[in-house]
């Protein structure tokens, strides 16, 4: 049995049927069930002379067993973690050991591939005009995911990114426009591009206002790239993206950039390996080596079922 704690973050609690209260809960005989006892066949513990069945290893035990047609799959999802791109947390996936891999290709496809069972979380950060804190407000509308946990991350400094010196002097989002400058953009579904769509529509403009780069950059390094290499004069990304080349920096907002991930699978060692570093001081050394981040909402649950 699952609970969520009043601090934020998720405890189990772990619910032990007696013989008599698995063998009802299985549609089994007492006589069956400890057959399968006696087997080894079947998960239970041994406590003063009394067996105890763990409720969530019945259900794990009874699913492996599972048959289904041909062309379904039921199996975990691989110990990936997609969506977006962001240094702090390669850096985390590193640190904590936990044998997470990353696929960063932007918030929609990432929960795209999470809704798919293609990866085990998946990095966002929304932006809506309506909402100020779009991550919950998109996880509610996901059709599909009814299990939905949204685990903080941090908070990030996101901004426009300019050439040492800021010769074309871009001091807000409005001088993009009037300068005509070239600006690196996003591909559609990125959260950085949901960004600009929202600054756009807060202007009146549209995207055949900008003097866009073309084709869009995958990731923030790759826009910072495009704007440090004199390919493009701005771009909207993070400040320590900016900081990494030695790009000039003007802020616009601070985002939510948190964890999505099943309910299933938030107790999987790979995820509970990483979860057990955000609150750790080291994260918070990390960022603010690579400054632009607010770690005070790290692995707080900001959203469950």
């Amino acid at each position: 049995m699952v609970e969520l704690a009043q601090t934020g973050a998720y405890k189990c609690r772990m619910e032990y049927l007696t013989t008599a209260e698995a063998a009802d809960y299985l549609r089994l005989g007492e006589r069956k069930l400890y057959e399968l006892v006696s087997e080894g066949a079947i998960p239970c513990s041994k406590v003063t002379g009394k067996w105890l069945f763990p409720r969530h290893e019945l259900d794990r035990w009874v699913m492996s067993g599972l048959a289904v047609p041909h062309g379904m799959r039921i199996r975990e999802a691989p110990p990936i973690v997609g969506g977006s791109q962001d240094g702090l947390l390669e850096w985390a996936l590193r640190e904590s050991s936990s044998g997470l891999a990353s696929l960063p290709e932007g918030t929609e496809a990432g929960v795209e591939r999470l809704l798919r069972g293609e990866v085990i979380a998946a990095a966002i950060h929304y932006h809506s005009a309506r909402d100020e804190d779009a991550n919950p407000v998109a996880v509610r509308r996901l059709a599909g995911l009814h299990d939905g946990v949204l685990a903080g991350f941090v908070r990030r400094e996101q901004g426009l990114l300019l050439p040492r010196g800021n010769a074309l002097k871009i001091e807000a989002f409005a001088d993009v426009l009037t300068s005509r400058a070239r600006m690196a953009v996003r591909q559609k579904g990125a959260g950085a591009q949901m960004l600009l769509d929202v600054l756009l529509e807060r202007a009146g403009a549209s995207h055949n206002d900008l003097n866009r780069l073309d084709p869009p950059c995958l990731t923030g390094p790759d826009l910072a790239a495009a704007v440090a290499s004199g390919a493009a004069d701005c771009g909207i990304a993070t400040r320590s993206a900016a900081r990494s080349v030695g790009l000039d920096f003007v802020p616009l907002v601070w985002e939510h950039f948190d964890l999505l991930m099943r309910q299933s699978d938030y107790f999987r060692p790979p995820l509970q390996a990483l979860l057990r570093l955000l609150p750790d001081g080291r994260l918070a050394r990390r960022a603010a080596d690579l400054t632009g981040y607010d770690v005070s909402l790290a692995g707080q649950i900001r959203f469950a079922p």
